[in-house]
């Protein structure tokens, strides 16, 4: 035991220290939600207003989903770093030290989920600026939520990360697959304007329970239950972590190159 959390920790702590020493990358983390969050919500917030449901406008409604862009991207990216490890030599290094392939599993994921739940809930400074605000309970309700989301999201970014071997490449798949399971997740639209065939992608896609979980409290308003969105996301974290376990435990050799 006390192996594994000496692993947990140094591969953990290794996250949080590549971050903050590259000062461009910890402003860019914070100014780049924060500028796409005013000109959306004040570009195009009047053409949805009516059909936002919230009382607070649009900017109101894309609060929670600016904060799941923190969450995802910044989540995702982080695990780049395991291509950027590969490259380097360190993973192999980590991959025969005599720690539990599980620990390196859990520390690079858990690092990745610190990182994002910071940045998000540094981005909380700005929701009383569109009427919301907190008490102790709701602030660690959304404290909580935006953890999960977090570890959930940054453990499906490692699960897709190990299986690249180049950045370039992980790049583009973002670009096809990430970036429009955002924008399906309701962080844009509600679903209930959607045209069927998108409501149904909303359905299936894994961030729109994260989405509807951090809304409800965010704004306490959601398309569906809490339990339901919350214990959704909670199903797809333990899903998501042990496929992340059980892909670094097989002994492959495209995992040692």
């Amino acid at each position: 035991m006390k192996t594994f959390m000496a692993g947990v920790y140094t591969l953990w702590s290794r996250e949080l220290t590549r971050f903050f020493r590259q000062p461009s990358r910890v402003a860019g983390a914070m100014g780049s939600p924060l500028i796409f969050w005013f000109l959306i919500g004040s570009g195009i917030g009047k053409s949805f207003s009516a059909n936002s449901g919230s009382d607070g406008g649009y900017l109101a409604y894309f609060f929670p989903g600016t904060v799941l862009m923190i969450l995802f991207f910044t989540a995702v990216f982080s695990t780049i770093s395991i291509i950027e490890d590969r490259r380097e030599g360190f993973l192999q290094a980590v991959l025969v030290a005599p720690i539990p392939r599980s620990a390196m599993a859990l520390g690079k994921i858990l690092g990745g989920a610190t990182l994002a739940f910071i940045q998000a809930m540094l981005f909380l400074i700005f929701a009383p600026l569109v009427g919301i605000h907190f008490t102790v309970s709701s602030l660690l309700l959304t404290a909580l939520v935006i953890f999960i989301d977090a570890f959930f999201m940054t453990a499906m970014g490692f699960l897709m990360a190990w299986r690249f071997n180049s950045i370039q490449g992980f790049h583009a798949m973002m670009n096809l697959l990430l970036m429009p399971m955002w924008m399906m997740s309701g962080a844009l639209f509600p679903p209930e304007g959607a045209s069927v065939w998108v409501q149904m992608l909303m359905i299936i896609n894994p961030l729109s329970y994260g989405y509807q979980s951090l809304r409800y409290s965010l704004l306490h308003q959601s398309s569906i239950s809490f339990s339901i969105s919350f214990g959704a996301t909670l199903i797809l974290t333990v899903f998501f972590f042990v496929a992340a376990v059980r892909v670094v435990s097989k002994p492959s050799l495209k995992n040692a190159v």
